[in-house]
């Protein structure tokens, strides 16, 4: 196993700069997801590590040893690309051991690495076959083994899902988990599925526009994002935004156009907070419960009732997606399938605001 340091790496092309001032650190047997919106650059993050791109400044160290300049064959790494980047003359076999007869691995060597990789991936069947003859998830499967053989230090995922339709991506992304498990090998996965990143990785580097906003576990970049981007790009359906201002010396909090409503912050979270200040109040579609559910308060406590129209209702099967007007803001409401209202109704809602996130309107970081 190895460990991956990345410090201070910008990429530029031309005067265009892709990459700024990236600071990262991966431990032996970490899976880090490297996620974010397309153009963020998080796949030439990904081909840097690899030696596909060069380093306009900073550096790579993989296991302590600095790779900038190293060729890709040199850095001990594999990569696992979205195309899977199959021979299509060659069987299955002749495409796992391609790499090693290049690097002239013994025969006895190569027939060991493909017994223990296709019994690990459950691929033994196919070895005879040509992908042409191969589902998308058994290419898939093939690529990864192809990579697993090489038994390296570093494992790079480069989307290797998004070309799966809805139920195979749930079925590998399962495969994917079980097989760092079994192998506890150092990943790097590059994905624009939030989901995935949330599902599979250790920790989470969320990226924007070439710059890393935050590098955590999902746990923490899901409940306590640093700004109102993370917010909303971690989490399905996303985070509801709502204006609001700070009142009662901090003690909470009430929506433009909320009618005086006061929807208190716990204890802690407000001390920086004047009376008056505007702020964006964040909350998750899950942290509206109905109210007849929970124990709720109108004013100090940690949940407040308020009312919402239903404007749209969006069953999706394990749950129902409703969209609300809040006093005069829209706002996402999940809530269970047999809990769900109709169209037009009014629905009293208990906000739960241990959860809620604060932000500022104009740095858009996370104030509380």
């Amino acid at each position: 196993m190895s460990s991956l340091t990345i410090s201070d790496i910008r990429k530029r092309y031309g005067n265009v700069e892709v990459l700024k001032d990236i600071n990262l650190a991966a431990q032996s047997g970490e899976f880090v997801a490297l996620v974010g919106p397309s153009g963020c650059g998080k796949s030439t993050l990904l081909s840097m590590i690899a030696g596909l791109e060069s380093v306009t400044s900073g550096e790579i160290r993989i296991e302590g040893r600095v790779v900038n300049d190293a060729a890709p064959k040199d850095r001990d790494i594999a990569m696992v690309f979205q195309s899977y980047a199959l021979y299509p003359t060659m069987s299955v076999r002749d495409n796992m051991t391609f790499g090693m007869q290049s690097r002239r691995v013994p025969k006895d060597e190569q027939s060991r690495a493909i017994t223990r990789v296709a019994a690990l991936l459950q691929i033994e069947p196919l070895l005879n076959r040509k992908p042409g003859q191969l589902s998308g998830g058994q290419r898939q499967r093939v690529a990864m083994g192809r990579a697993l053989v090489r038994d390296p230090k570093l494992f790079l995922f480069d989307e290797p899902l998004s070309n799966l339709d809805a139920k195979l991506r749930i079925e590998m992304r399962s495969e994917i988990k079980k097989l760092h498990q079994s192998v506890g090998k150092t990943t790097v996965y590059v994905t624009h599925d939030q989901i995935e990143a949330m599902t599979l990785a250790s920790r989470i580097a969320v990226m924007h526009q070439g710059v890393l906003q935050q590098y955590d576990t999902p746990k923490r970049v899901y409940d306590q994002p640093v700004n109102r981007f993370v917010a909303g790009f971690m989490g399905s359906p996303t985070m509801n935004f709502l204006d609001a201002v700070v009142v009662d010396d901090g003690a909470g909090v009430t929506l433009v156009g909320g009618g005086g409503a006061v929807l208190p912050l716990p204890a802690g979270r407000s001390a920086a907070l004047e009376t008056g200040r505007a702020v964006v109040l964040g909350i998750r579609p899950e942290h509206f419960t109905p109210a007849s559910h929970r124990r709720a308060e109108r004013s100090g406590g940690r949940s407040v009732i308020v009312d919402v129209r239903v404007d749209m209702v969006e069953p999706t099967g394990s749950e129902t997606i409703l969209m609300t007007t809040l006093s005069g803001q829209q706002a996402i409401v999940s809530c269970e399938p047999d809990d769900a209202p109709d169209q037009g109704d009014t629905l009293s809602l208990a906000i739960d605001m241990n959860k809620a996130c604060l932000f500022d309107p104009a740095t858009e970081l996370r104030i509380a």
